[in-house]
């Protein structure tokens, strides 16, 4: 742990290149509140982290240190100091207030002017707890720094650092500043947000027994860029409380994602204390903290459980009840993966463009042999297939590479005409001689083999069967196979099973929405076709047909030869 903390003690600016001091310089001006990633925490949710990680105004804070790495307007900083003065005072102080509290806090901040407006706050609410002006001056100046928390030097262990990290997406991070990121911290992977740094580095600079007590987005904790961070929980941390914040207003603001709260100590691995939708309110949430750290057991399960090993290494972590959590490992340990059984999942084709490269398939003014009809989300909001009479546009030869627009006038003209719209692509620029290509390679054989349709987005799953006309647009995501009956496999998505395995592994969005993504159907667990009895297929068959849920679920709680318990953890029998 400590070479790792001298490691990180490196990363400061001064040893920065220009090109990384002018990227730092250009987001510290930034005042678009959004691409900062500034969201700002509720006062009843900051005392409850605060609670939750242990810094409360009965221990000696001063004699503690606590990190902010983004402390913004102070959500949480006035409310630490705040506690901080409240313990110190109590302890009858025998040195100067500069003397005993110059350590307990170091809280970072990008933004010049958002840094300049707080500190000022702090040095106003030290003076009315009665500090003398250059005394309160001096504190603020030793407790607050402007930079970047990812580069800045970070001198000794913290035993608290808590917060709401910035929640910013890769693209907009200066090319420059997000190698050097990539360099410095090992979770960095795949389109990892900048949170995913700072919560890395957060847990590296814990002293023995620390603790992080962090608000921020759930993806991480089951998304593909979130493995390496969970890989480096599981082997060297504690998740000790996660609070799922869905529904609740945690912020000022709306967002989008779920956020979560997380509580991980540098300690042993050991259980976690989970809790959802708690009341905003300050009561609720004091009383709720009280049984989230208790020495005992949760007695009322309705508030509070505990699960064991919810950290696996870099896989997912599964948070649902245990009894759920049981099954899913029992249909991991014996059945095979959805594509191990001989079934694809892919995506739809996303253009870049898809104002020119889709539009009414009639009209599209191209050769014959240059589009495909297209199936688009709204096309099967009914469960069943029913074409709007979309098209694609398909620059692609049937070997690879791109056609010769010599060969095709009337492609050549229509892609000419809009040339402008199409070569201004990110992907075009990228590749000037391919300048018509599409994102995506489309290849007609898809259309042309019947398949299941998802869509990215549901509240419960929703699965349509299309007979092999059609080409997927890219927010549909589609499964093929050459061994399953597809009616078959439709009727076993359909089911309780595939919703528990999505919502298990899935990040969930505002309104209680899941994503259908790839990552995630690839995790169902699915019989080989050859061990279904001839019965038992014909009723997997019909229920999809008939798209019965109910008799979906029947069928499929006999495929799986679920317990009474296991069909009971899904809300059903399925009689």
């Amino acid at each position: 742990m400590q070479s790792a903390q001298m490691t990180l003690g490196l990363a400061t600016t001064a040893y920065a290149s220009k090109e990384v001091q002018a990227a730092i310089e250009q987001l510290a001006l930034n005042a678009d509140v959004d691409s900062r990633g500034a969201v700002f925490t509720r006062r009843e949710v900051v005392d409850f982290i605060l609670d939750l990680s242990g810094y409360t105004a009965d221990q000696p804070l001063h004699k503690k240190r606590l990190l902010e790495p983004s402390f913004g307007a102070g959500d949480f900083l006035l409310p630490i100091i705040e506690r901080l003065l409240s313990a110190w005072k109590a302890t009858k102080p025998q040195a100067t207030a500069f003397e005993e509290l110059k350590d307990a806090i170091r809280a970072v901040e990008l933004h010049y002017d958002t840094y300049g407006n707080t500190h000022a706050n702090v040095v106003e609410l030290l003076k009315r707890e009665g500090m003398a002006s250059e005394t309160a001056q001096a504190l603020t100046d030793c407790w607050l720094s402007q930079g970047d928390f990812l580069l800045e030097p970070l001198e000794g262990e913290f035993d608290f650092v808590v917060g709401n990290p910035p929640y910013v997406r890769q693209e907009l991070i200066p090319t420059t500043l997000m190698a050097e990121y990539r360099i410095r911290f090992e979770t960095i992977y795949d389109r990892a947000d900048i949170y995913i740094p700072f919560i890395e580095r957060s847990l590296k600079v814990l002293s023995k027994g620390g603790v992080l007590g962090f608000i921020c987005s759930d993806r991480w904790m089951k998304n593909r860029y979130g493995g390496p961070l969970r890989k480096l929980v599981a082997e060297r941390f504690h998740l000790k409380v996660y609070v799922d914040m869905v529904d609740t207003p945690s912020f000022h603001s709306e967002v989008i994602a779920y956020p979560a709260i997380t509580i991980i100590s540098r300690e042993a691995p050991g259980a976690t204390r989970v809790a959802r939708r708690p009341t905003i309110d300050r009561a609720a949430l004091y009383t709720l903290a009280d049984l989230l750290r208790s020495s005992t057991p949760p007695k009322d399960t309705s508030m509070v459980r505990e699960l064991a090993r919810v950290t696996n290494g870099a896989e997912p972590w599964l948070l649902e009840s245990s009894d759920q959590m049981a099954l899913i490992r029992r249909l991991e340990s014996c059945f095979p993966a959805l594509e191990d059984v001989g079934c694809k999942v892919g995506i739809g084709v996303a253009t870049g463009a898809d104002k020119v490269f889709i539009g009414d398939f009639e009209a599209l003014d191209v050769e014959p042999d240059r589009k495909l009809k297209l199936v688009m989300t709204k096309d099967i909001m009914s469960g069943e297939v029913k074409w709007r009479g979309k098209g694609v546009i398909n620059p692609f030869a049937e070997h690879g590479g791109l056609v010769d627009l010599a060969d095709y006038p009337r492609l050549q003209r229509y892609l000419e005409d809009r040339r402008e719209v199409i070569a201004g692509r990110h992907c075009a620029k990228k590749s000037p001689a391919n300048w018509y290509r599409t994102i995506d390679r489309i290849t007609p054989a898809i259309a042309a083999r019947p398949k299941l349709l998802i869509p990215d987005i549901k509240g419960e799953a929703h699965i349509v069967f299309e007979e092999g006309n059609l080409y997927p647009h890219h927010n549909l995501y589609y499964v093929t196979s050459d061994d399953w009956d597809l009616r078959a496999l439709q009727a076993v998505l359909l089911s309780a099973i595939t919703r528990l395995f999505v919502a298990t592994y899935s990040t969930k969005m505002r309104g209680g929405f899941m994503r259908f993504q790839a990552q995630y159907l690839r995790r169902i667990r699915v019989p080989l076709w050859s061990d279904v009895s001839h019965s038992l297929r014909c009723e997997l068959v019909e229920a999809a047909i008939k798209r019965d849920v109910q008799a979906c679920n029947k069928a499929v709680f006999k495929l799986y030869s679920l317990s009474h318990e296991e069909q009971s953890s899904l809300g059903g029998n399925g009689e």
